[in-house]
């Protein structure tokens, strides 16, 4: 029985790899092009001048994303930069050195309290309902019995000192989890804030939420919103940032250098 050979000038291993290579090649230019989709072109920390685009092979082409529950659209990228002004200082001018506060460290957007702009609504769940909400709020929702209820129980900071009191309880509908603690705060009735959750501890025998990131007097100035039962994803990147600055900047001695 003759060999059948197709073609006596085909190596198929090379075919093969030339294939497998000329696809992984092609893979990384989609990859590159695709996560320049925000946040691009770069800035020259420096200067702060604009580093070039990146050329054909790198650049995204704008696609036009269909949001849920009638949002509308959003355009990426769209070459929008961002206008906010930080109030800090470079330390130094060379690449690397980190910005340093000029006004109130706490409210600065540097550092551990640097936040992104997000979107003015809620993170809605796949009925469009608001996902977080308070329990006055969230039908059907409550604590369960076994667990410690933190409504009405005293806050306060790294100091000790007390800086309100919890009167609600912010609820992920979609996870069935506590997402914040709603305070009012003291010496101002009208006046009502939120905490991370991971941020409190709650010691069930005192009565008491302990915030360790900022100090008592420090509650009052976290952000207010301005739905008092609803919170929008651009609050919730900000509050998050409060807190989150309070671990370096609440007091002096936290951002001083360790000995």
């Amino acid at each position: 029985m003759h060999n059948v050979v197709f073609s006596s000038n085909i190596d198929l291993t090379e075919v093969i790899l030339s294939t497998f290579v000329l696809f992984f090649v092609g893979l990384i230019l989609y990859l590159r092009r695709e996560d320049r989709r925000e946040g691009y072109p770069l800035e020259d920390e420096a200067t702060g001048r604009l580093e070039p685009a990146g050329g054909l092979f790198f650049t995204a082409k704008p696609k036009t994303f269909i949001l849920p529950h009638g949002q509308g659209t959003l355009t990426k990228p769209n070459n929008i930069r961002e206008s906010q002004d930080v109030a800090a200082r470079r330390v130094s001018r060379s690449p690397g050195f980190p910005l340093e506060p000029t006004g109130d460290p706490m409210h600065a957007g540097v550092g551990p309290g640097a936040f992104a702009h997000r979107a003015q609504t809620p993170d809605l769940m796949l009925n469009g309902a608001p996902k977080i909400a308070p329990l006055r709020v969230a039908a059907g929702f409550s604590i369960d019995r076994g667990d410690a209820d933190p409504r009405g129980m005293t806050v306060v900071g790294a100091d000790g000192a007390a800086g309100g009191v919890v009167s609600d309880v912010w609820v992920d509908r979609a996870e069935y989890m506590i997402r914040y603690l709603e305070i009012e705060v003291s010496g101002a009735a009208a006046k009502h804030v939120l905490v991370p959750m991971t941020m409190a501890v709650i010691n069930k025998s005192r009565r008491t939420v302990r915030i360790d990131a900022v100090l008592g007097s420090q509650i009052s100035q976290a952000p207010v919103l301005a739905n008092p039962d609803q919170v929008t994803m651009d609050e919730e990147e900000r509050i998050c940032a409060y807190y989150g600055a309070g671990f370096l900047y609440a007091t002096k001695a936290r951002s001083e250098p360790f000995l």
